[in-house]
């Protein structure tokens, strides 16, 4: 007679086989009632509406969001499907978004089809699908990415509502700037005879300082005998200027952000003393606040230590190849990585004290301190050392987060514009927020993130005279929350201040 653990095992079959096919979106109609039940009871799928489920991990608290945000793309392309079959499409606007980069998971996803509700379909964590009956564009206008039905950018450029261009200025921006001639959009805003959008695009485009697309425009429009006004849909003149050669939205969109920040960021963080006490000093102060710093920073990724165990690590009483029974294996592991990266920082930290760009220095030792913080994982066998070697080549999510960093693919191209807006900023308080802010943001590694964005806050910190600063576990939300803030609405006020409150403590 079967065991409990041997129907569990069917039914998680019966998962795996609708995984293996990337299906995201369990209707009921995909397993029978018995396996739903079960999967349901032991965790593995949850509910998002009545009939639809998604997978889940068991070990997930009730009530957390990430398993959730990890699927909404997903879960979205698979119920659409299922519904409307190729009857739909994203709003412009939020196509918009996605051909910007920007995956971040909305309140409410507007979708159009002929065979629309015009009402919403609440879904998981005040989550929403609207659909819109309303008519679609041509097949020809409609693109395929990550299952998602959206419209293409000229169309999507030309659909969109004017007050796009006022509530989200850094997407439009960079959609814009994805266009590399005015050929791309011409020829639709002749067919539709659109004189009111070919003036508002042609304002729009010569607001980024492509000018040579915003004349042609206007003078193809005008030679087709439509009266055409330009208007700039923009409240204001970006800073700014645009590579012809610079068309990935992932850099784009950073670029902008950083620029539009950084002004938040010098309001709201005290001014650097730029007064370095003697290298020695401050190197001798940064090792006697080291266990504190693993302390609090090892704790807030959810390590279980303490002084004693970090103390052990550091003073190399703890073998990981005699101690794989030990309870406490996984948080020594982790100990002893933080503080052999705890030692490649400090090298990093006597360069910078001498005078040697900061920007520099991280750029080219950032992956020895990534190396070293995992470096007894992998020699305890828990992982490869090819793991190491560069940035993620798969997609990650952050934990109760409704931002989802950049693609994998977009990481190679980010990375080296990051470093390089790192070395060209000028204020150092810049280069404590923002540098710790993107970093996170990016997300280059599947795990230690987090760490790493301190060491290099801490680094920035140092180069403008500013105390080594711990992050306390006790302030974990307040960290948590003003990075979200940033990430989601780019509002980067709430992290300045969280980071400039903790820094004049000292």
């Amino acid at each position: 007679m079967p065991t409990p653990q041997d129907k569990l095992a069917e039914s998680l079959a019966i998962l795996k086989k609708l995984q293996d096919k990337g299906i995201i979106a369990i209707h009921t109609k995909s397993m029978t009632r018995t396996h739903r039940e079960r999967l349901i009871k032991s965790g593995f799928i949850k509910e998002v509406m009545k009939g639809w489920y998604i997978p889940a991990h068991p070990e997930e608290p009730t009530g957390e969001s990430t398993a959730w945000y990890a699927s909404f793309w997903g879960f979205c392309a698979d119920y659409l499907k299922s519904r409307f079959d190729n009857q739909w499409c994203l709003s412009p606007e939020h196509s918009l978004n996605i051909h910007s980069g920007n995956w971040n998971v909305p309140a409410q996803l507007l979708v159009r089809t002929p065979k629309g509700g015009n009402k919403p379909k609440s879904l998981l964590h005040e989550t929403s699908i609207m659909d819109l009956r309303l008519r679609l564009p041509d097949k020809n206008d409609i693109e395929i990415k990550e299952n998602l039905r959206i419209m293409t950018l000229p169309t999507s450029l030309i659909s969109c509502s004017p007050g796009y261009y006022s509530n989200n200025v850094i997407e439009a921006r960079v959609t814009l700037t994805m266009i590399s001639d005015a050929s791309e959009i011409l020829h639709k805003l002749l067919e539709g005879g659109h004189s009111t959008i070919a003036g508002r695009l042609a304002g729009a485009f010569r607001n980024i300082g492509k000018n040579i697309i915003a004349d042609n425009i206007i003078e193809a429009m005008r030679a087709a005998g439509y009266v055409i006004t330009e208007n700039d849909p923009f409240e204001e003149k970006h800073t700014i200027s645009f590579s012809e050669n610079e068309l990935s939205p992932y850099v784009n969109r950073m670029r902008m952000n950083w620029a539009d920040m950084r002004g938040m960021v010098l309001e709201n963080f005290p001014k650097a003393p730029l007064l370095h006490q003697n290298a020695d000093e401050y190197l001798k102060h940064v090792d006697d606040i080291y266990l504190t710093d693993a302390y609090h920073s090892l704790s807030i990724e959810g390590y279980r230590v303490n002084e004693a165990l970090i103390e052990r690590v550091r003073a190399g009483s703890w073998d990981p190849e005699t101690n794989h029974k030990d309870k406490e294996y996984a948080n020594a592991l982790a100990a002893r990585g933080y503080w052999q990266a705890f030692q490649a920082v400090k090298k990093s930290l006597e360069k910078i004290l001498d005078k040697n760009s900061p920007g520099t220095v991280v750029s080219n030792d950032h992956s020895i301190w990534y190396r070293e913080l995992f470096a007894p994982s992998v020699n305890a066998g828990l992982i490869a050392a090819s793991d190491l070697a560069g940035y993620r080549n798969q997609p990650v999510y952050i934990r109760e987060s409704r931002h989802v960093p950049p693609r994998y693919e977009a990481v190679r191209d980010l990375m080296p514009a990051f470093f390089s807006l790192l070395k060209d900023e000028e204020e150092p308080a810049v280069k404590v927020v923002l540098g710790h802010f993107f970093f996170v943001y990016i997300h280059p590694y599947i795990d230690g993130n987090g760490r790493m964005g301190r060491f290099l806050m801490n680094v920035m910190l140092a180069s403008g005279g500013y105390p080594w600063t711990v992050i306390p576990l006790e302030t974990r939300n307040d960290y948590m929350s003003t990075l979200e803030e940033a990430s989601v609405k780019k509002n980067i006020k709430p992290f300045s201040k969280f980071l400039a409150k903790l820094v004049q403590k000292k």
